[in-house]
């Protein structure tokens, strides 16, 4: 396979490896308290999962797109719920486009800030003398239990006005713990509450909108990101799955005197096929990435069809990995289907990351359209 994670640019190889068994270690404590616990969000923050987008000038550590995706990775192969937490460390993507006056403020203590956001629905958000009136319920805020800054989506009743965020501390947005679906348990993904909060417009800002930092990572699309980052977690839980298959036949012997499952040609055929699967997402996922940005530190712009590849090599890898994963499912008979066992989990895990707009069945005819010379749908590129 290519170019591993380096370890030693998060935290060094034996506190990296060490922050993995934890994790998988208390896989089962982050499913019932249904988020990850504090001292795991502590123990990103030293390893440096929230300040490695974030520019030099604040303290941050300005990595590569690929390597952050690699972290994301390695933390999801230990657990897909702490490896979608922390892949929101690719927050500054979307902050950056926030006067440049705020982002000091953002990062004047620390560049080790938890930023969760709920985007939808926009609620609507009247005009002040200083911003905007924000009251509502928003959706889906991964993370928020360990957040300190969160932003909700709202919609600024003005003609022709843009969708906006509006960014607030965490002691101004209630958490309702509403979050109860079939994968990623532990995501904390709930309800964020907000009461008639005054929001000043310098803490808003267009979701996607023109970043105000130049740096070469705010040149990298940000939509795209957001979706690479998420979509990447199925790739460290496919990778999971097939070593945990691998592992577990090794020696084992079935009670009907049938021959090891290692052993049975539609195993051996079925595991093939995934690994195969797996890699060859895999190389187009971070052959897209390196694409762009290598456009972007010769100093021009990714085009129209490298962030096409972008947004088609991201949907299919979560596509072909949550398939590798199922197929694995398979082939691992009643043993598999305990849910104490951890293919069991991975496999609700990785068709939850297939329900997520970012990589859906639209953004396959987004895609196609592009090849066809047609425009794609608003918010595709």
């Amino acid at each position: 396979m290519r170019q591993q994670i380096d370890k030693e640019q998060w935290g060094g190889e034996a506190r990296f490896n060490a922050l993995l068994e934890t994790i998988r270690s208390r896989r089962k404590e982050f499913e019932d308290l249904r988020h990850i616990p504090m001292d795991i969000i502590e123990e990103f923050k030293a390893i440096g999962v929230y300040r490695a987008m974030v520019p030099a000038i604040f303290g941050g550590d300005e990595k590569p797109p690929a390597e952050f995706l690699r972290m994301v990775e390695a933390i999801s192969a230990a657990d897909g719920s702490a490896g979608w937490v922390a892949s929101f460390g690719m927050s500054p993507a979307y902050l950056a486009a926030l006067p440049g006056e705020t982002l000091q403020k953002v990062w004047q203590e620390s560049p080790d800030v938890v930023f969760a956001g709920g985007i939808f629905p926009p609620q609507p958000a009247v005009r002040t003398d200083r911003g905007f009136k924000v009251k509502g319920r928003w959706k889906f805020a991964s993370g928020c239990m360990g957040a300190s800054l969160c932003g909700v989506g709202i919609q600024p009743e003005e003609a022709g006005a843009l969708p906006r965020m509006a960014v607030l501390p965490r002691e101004q947005v209630e958490i309702d713990p509403t979050w109860d679906m079939v994968g990623m348990v532990a995501t904390g993904s709930h309800d964020l509450v907000v009461d008639e909060a005054e929001v000043p417009e310098e803490w808003t800002f267009v979701r996607g909108g023109k970043p105000t930092m130049d740096t070469p990572f705010f040149r990298y699309p940000s939509l795209s990101f957001a979706a690479q980052v998420l979509s990447v977690t199925t790739l460290g839980m496919a990778r999971e799955a097939l070593d945990i298959m691998r592992a577990s036949v090794a020696g084992r012997k079935s009670i009907t005197g049938a021959p090891n499952l290692g052993e049975r040609e539609y195993a051996q055929i079925a595991l093939a096929k995934a690994e195969a699967r797996v890699r060859a997402a895999r190389t187009f996922f971070y052959d897209s990435t390196d694409d762009a940005w290598s456009t972007i530190e010769k100093g021009h712009q990714p085009s129209r069809d490298q962030i096409n590849l972008l947004r088609l090599s991201t949907t299919h890898l979560t596509q072909e990995c949550a398939a590798a994963i199922q197929d694995t499912y398979r082939i691992s008979g009643m043993s598999g289907a305990d849910n104490t066992h951890p293919l069991s989990r991975i496999l609700r895990d990785s068709q939850l990351c297939t329900q997520h707009a970012f990589m859906g069945e639209i953004t396959w005819k987004n895609a196609g359209a592009i090849f066809f010379g047609h425009d794609p749908l608003p918010g595709y590129l």
